[in-house]
């Protein structure tokens, strides 16, 4: 499973709406993200430019895609960004890779 950061922005409808009829995002939101053969990790309200942050496990960047675009599609999301994470070792796996790449850049 490969894993996301999702960053949430709410529209003011969106916030109006939850205000109304306070329910768990996981309970809302999980079964898309399990249709897609997801699993919520972590989930996190936040200040600043976005109002929620969650890790989330997809099989697939084409299901990851697939969530943002059924939340972006759905009218309460404002703003929605997806970052593929690496694991630690997964990070210092690619660096030995890039080691080997044979990269030069312009005007060397």
């Amino acid at each position: 499973m490969a894993t996301y950061l999702l960053q949430v922005a709410y529209t003011s409808d969106g916030w109006k709406n939850q205000i109304q009829n306070p329910k768990s995002t996981i309970e809302r939101v999980g079964p898309a993200v399990e249709k897609l053969g997801g699993k919520i990790k972590d989930l996190y309200y936040a200040f600043g430019d976005y109002d929620l942050i969650a890790i989330v496990e997809f099989p697939d960047n084409e299901s990851a895609a697939a969530f943002s675009m059924a939340a972006a599609a759905g009218g309460a999301v404002k703003a929605l960004k997806t970052t593929p994470l690496m694991s630690a070792e997964e990070g210092l796996a690619a660096m030995r890779k890039s080691g080997g790449a044979g990269y030069r850049p312009p005007g060397s």
